[in-house]
């Protein structure tokens, strides 16, 4: 009987720690499989040959879709060399632009089709 009652005690104290195992994997990994299902939305607008903010700042580690709003009459092309990016802008047009997760740094983006237009940069920190 000592016997029975030992090895009825091991296996709930092995569901014990196996469901405390499996709560503890959930706590781990939820941020990382929530941040993935939504990445944070960034809108830039293209109006008087520059970039509307010409600085964004987002956290390290979190995926980004840029919508490129071209609210000027021309033709433009947002363009990344650090993040791969390239798309074109027809005017009154909106172009969305999906990225991953980036590391922190700095990452550039301008109008090819513009010398003349500053520069804007996505901050990661």
């Amino acid at each position: 009987m000592v016997l029975v009652l030992s090895l009825n005690l091991i296996m709930a104290l092995k569901s014990l720690l196996l469901r405390l195992a499996a709560l503890i994997l959930v706590a781990i990994y939820q941020p990382v499989i929530a941040e993935k299902s939504a990445p944070v939305v960034v809108e830039i607008n293209f109006n008087h040959h520059r970039f509307i903010p010409e600085k964004i700042e987002i956290s390290a580690g979190q995926s980004v879709v840029i919508r490129v709003v071209n609210a000027s009459q021309e033709r433009i092309e947002f363009e990344s060399f650090k993040l791969n990016r390239e798309k074109v802008v027809e005017p009154g047009r909106t172009v969305t632009v999906h990225l991953p997760a980036l590391a922190p740094g700095s990452y550039d983006f301008f109008d090819d089709f513009h010398d003349d237009v500053p520069e804007g940069v996505i901050v990661a920190r």
